[in-house]
């Protein structure tokens, strides 16, 4: 049994049923189904698609193509180890195996206004639909322009989304706390580049900032009711909408209720199994120890597709009775700002070391490339820039492993 229908619910199932096609499998999802990509919530706006254009296959043809048996719409209340046993909304059920692709769930901070209520946040195709129902695009980006959206984050999904939006008309205004964008994953003089690129698009940085309140503000004459946003440092904006997007937090609810242990993640060992015996987990809700990390012995949570795709291989692998290692290749994060494309080979959390430009064989700067040295001078990451891009074989030949 799996619970979660996400990319990595789906990719389990997939993998499963590549080694095995005769075992009984069942999908609880508490949403549709639909299979979809994640990461292309936010960069949909700029291509003008629907939210509907955005499934890659519905779930009942994933059902059918899979042969297993699916539970759209229906909520895992609590999971019982001893009798594996899951209790649901639609009765008891029993596993073999249990694997929790539960996800996570964005982060909310407690804001004040009588507005607070309507700030979104978008992890799914249910929360883009609501944001594009609440921006009514054009297929002009004058009529566009007439709304403002102002974006809580400035991380990699704040800054996709605020380049998304530009790119699509909007006006945008991003707020973050960190004195630069994408602070925690690029170099200071990569993050300068994004942002002035971003900026050309006309998307305004308030940083060194966060949210006070939001309130209603009067109707505009079209009758639209705009919110004004004030911010700690005094400043009031008024936004069409408000968009949340200061990051995810790991959906370990029903894995912390059962006694399984959790820390950042639900802790799960190299075969993906967690502290309970036929009970796994994956993506975004797992922890894994394979993922080497100097601030936990639990190794580390690894919110990307990438990641999802090897850890289910390996994960179908053990399942079927295969022991697999889950080892993870060297995984860069592409980001999509297309003001300025970049790739990311982020070294290992905690990792001692500095950023600094990389050199040519004359001893040049080489623009658009960093590299991440530790302390006995190994290359441990790197970030790759507007054309640079083109070198990420390259660059992740050059890194120690």
């Amino acid at each position: 049994m799996i619970i979660g229908a996400g990319l990595a619910g789906w990719t389990t199932a997939r993998e499963f049923r590549k080694l095995d096609s005769s075992t009984p499998l069942t999908l609880v999802t508490a949403d549709s189904g639909d299979f979809y990509a994640k990461p292309s919530l936010s960069n949909a706006f700029a291509q003008g698609k629907l939210p509907a254009q955005l499934v890659n296959t519905p779930a009942a043809k994933m059902a059918e193509t899979l042969k297993l048996t699916l539970l759209p719409l229906t909520r895992v209340t609590a999971i019982h180890p001893s009798t594996k046993t899951v209790d649901t909304s639609a009765g008891v059920m029993g596993y073999r195996d249990l694997v929790l692709a539960t996800g996570a769930q964005p982060i909310a901070l407690p804001l004040s206004g009588n507005a607070a209520h309507q700030v979104i946040s978008v992890n799914s195709l249910e929360d883009f639909a609501q944001l594009h129902a609440r921006l009514k695009p054009s297929a002009s980006p004058a009529d566009n322009r007439r709304k403002h959206v102002l974006i809580m984050g400035a991380g990699l999904i704040g800054c996709e989304f605020a380049n998304d939006l530009a790119q699509a008309g909007y006006c945008v205004s991003a707020v973050d706390p960190s004195a630069r964008a994408l602070a925690a994953l690029l170099p200071d003089c990569a993050s300068a580049a994004l942002q002035v690129a971003l900026e050309r698009l006309g998307v305004r940085f308030f940083l060194g900032n966060t949210v006070r309140s939001v309130d209603f503000a009067a109707p505009d004459p079209d009758g639209q009711q705009p919110m004004e946003v004030t911010l700690a440092g005094g400043e009031r904006i008024v936004a069409s909408c408000v968009l949340s997007a200061i990051g995810l937090r790991p959906d370990v609810s029903l894995a912390k209720a059962a006694g399984l242990v959790v820390e950042r993640g639900i802790a799960v060992d190299w075969r993906l199994q967690t502290s309970a015996p036929h009970i796994y987990a994956l993506g975004d809700g797992a922890q894994y120890a394979s993922a080497t990390s100097t601030l936990s012995a639990h190794g580390a949570t690894l919110p990307y597709v990438m990641p999802i795709m090897a850890a289910a291989r390996a994960l179908a692998a053990n399942l079927t009775g295969t022991a697999t290692r889950l080892v993870f290749p060297l995984m860069p994060v592409s980001v999509k700002t297309p003001a300025l494309p970049l790739v990311v080979a982020a070294p290992q959390p905690g990792s001692p070391g500095n950023w600094a430009v990389a050199k040519t064989e004359t001893g040049d700067d080489e623009a658009g490339i960093w590299h991440w040295t530790d302390a006995a001078g190994l290359k441990r990451g790197f970030v790759l820039a507007g054309a640079q891009t083109a070198q990420r074989q390259q660059q992740s030949k050059q890194l120690t492993p």
